[in-house]
């Protein structure tokens, strides 16, 4: 038996909100480029490559569009950065919303994002805002200097709720990000569908989700 749940973590873009890849590949067909380039782009040299540095405050907006096209150019299809950033926005999923406001009544939970500095991206935008403020703890990337996977900033955000990461389930859209959560003793879930997580939460947190559509927040 496993220790009992104390903390909900959460990823935000891909769980919240739809999945960014989706503009990604909308944006490839229009433009006839490769599908899933831009992700391709984003795994090579992942530790440094200009995605990295962005979400870790190393580079600003200027020097990410400059780098982006670099590394895209390396590819054979020059992409600049300044195109790519607005396809990170997605579309809210309320049930997600309701699912975190129910975990709140019985958890602590806390978000873990990876950010851009310049304040695009995932969590900006004054409905995430909305959502931001629901949280005990809110880490970001590119305001702490570390990004995920490094188990950090798992550890930091423990730290931040007072609890140990075997009371935790997390979620995020992301294999490689849901790695060092589980390595790290928290129950871990990937976000595949909205379906799949609110079910998987269901039986990690022992809570159940109502299945129709929720009411905006207010």
């Amino acid at each position: 038996m496993g220790a009992a749940v104390e903390a909900v973590i959460w990823d935000f873009g891909g769980v919240f909100t739809t999945s960014p890849f989706e503009a990604f590949n909308a944006y490839e067909a229009r433009l006839s480029l490769p599908r899933d380039l831009i992700r391709r782009i984003n795994a090579a040299n992942p530790d440094a490559n200009a995605w990295a540095l962005f979400e870790r405050g190393d580079t600003d907006a200027r020097g990410f569009d400059r780098l982006f096209l670099e590394e895209s150019t390396v590819l054979g299809h020059p992409v600049r950065g300044a195109d790519v950033l607005p396809l990170l926005a997605g579309e809210v999923r309320p049930r997600m919303v309701e699912a975190l406001k129910a975990c709140k009544r019985r958890f602590k939970v806390g978000c873990i994002t990876n950010t851009m500095a310049h304040g695009s991206g995932p969590a900006a935008g004054s409905r995430a805002g909305e959502i931001m403020g629901l949280f005990d703890a809110v880490i970001e990337s590119s305001k702490a200097g570390i990004r995920k996977p490094d188990p950090a900033i798992y550890l930091m955000m423990c730290e931040a709720l007072g609890v140990p990461p075997a009371s935790c389930v997390y979620l995020d859209d992301l294999g490689i990000n849901c790695k060092p959560a589980a390595a790290l003793g928290m129950t871990a879930i990937k976000v595949v569908s909205e379906d799949q997580a609110l079910a998987d939460l269901e039986r990690a947190a022992g809570l159940s989700f109502a299945r129709a559509p929720a009411e905006a927040l207010g």
